[in-house]
């Protein structure tokens, strides 16, 4: 097994045969000890969120596999908090696709002007790139074709699974009695195949959910409304 990355939630190695291991860590991203899925930065550490985040993964990628939705997810190995994945292909450095229902977070800490906090929005999905430097500013479709990025069906394949997968987990939280107000995603290409495929995960880590009564769901609190 070789190291190939080390990243802000999670180890990736490399496995004989191929696939990928990723192994997720306590750290969340956040500002400042506050924790925020949007940010580039690692903010805080809470013990278990690893753990947490893998059974939660699991749990999504598994209903996306019954619904016939591309990931790159193999299997789950909850002793060693990890997961066997297919190798996937970045987009350039790679790219964060964000499906945001309300204005909050970064979104709302650069429209502040033209919105008002918490204001609801329509599945409005926006992307960044992965640059830590920079703060991963967003890019539009235009400047990521023009760059090679994507092509245009691809970037429109991305923004389509974007909005159906977090549609599935809307409602799934919903159920639930929790509102998603955004969440945060990856996609690559299958390097066998091509096809354009969830990588990553799906845990509270990358998501912001809050109960019926407007309260904020930290991300180790939710595992326990889900199971």
């Amino acid at each position: 097994m070789e190291l190939i990355y080390q990243g802000k939630t999670k180890d990736v190695y490399k496995l004989e045969d191929g696939n990928i291991q990723l192994m997720f860590k306590d750290d969340v991203t956040g500002e400042d000890g506050v924790f925020d899925p949007g940010a580039n930065t690692v903010g805080l550490t809470i013990d278990g969120v690893g753990k947490s985040g893998l059974k939660m993964t699991t749990y999504f990628f598994e209903k996306l596999r019954e619904r016939n939705i591309p990931t790159h997810y193999i299997k789950t190995n909850f002793d060693d908090v990890a997961m066997i994945v297919k190798d996937a292909e970045m987009f350039g450095n790679g790219l964060e696709v964000i499906c945001r229902y309300r204005a909050v977070g970064s979104f709302y800490r650069r429209y502040a002007a033209l919105c008002e906090e918490g204001q609801a929005l329509d599945r409005f999905v926006e992307i960044t790139i992965k640059d830590d430097e920079r703060g991963d500013p967003p890019i539009s479709k235009e400047a990521l074709t023009m760059l090679h990025v994507v092509t245009e069906d691809e970037y429109d394949q991305i923004v389509t699974l974007t909005k159906e997968i977090s549609q599935i987990v809307k409602e799934t939280l919903a159920d639930k009695g929790l509102e998603l107000f955004d969440i945060k995603l990856e996609f690559g290409r299958n390097k066998e195949t091509k096809e354009i495929m969830l990588i990553d995960e799906i845990s509270g880590g990358n998501m912001r959910v809050y109960d019926k009564n407007g309260t904020y769901i930290e991300p180790l609190q939710l595992e326990t409304y889900l199971f």
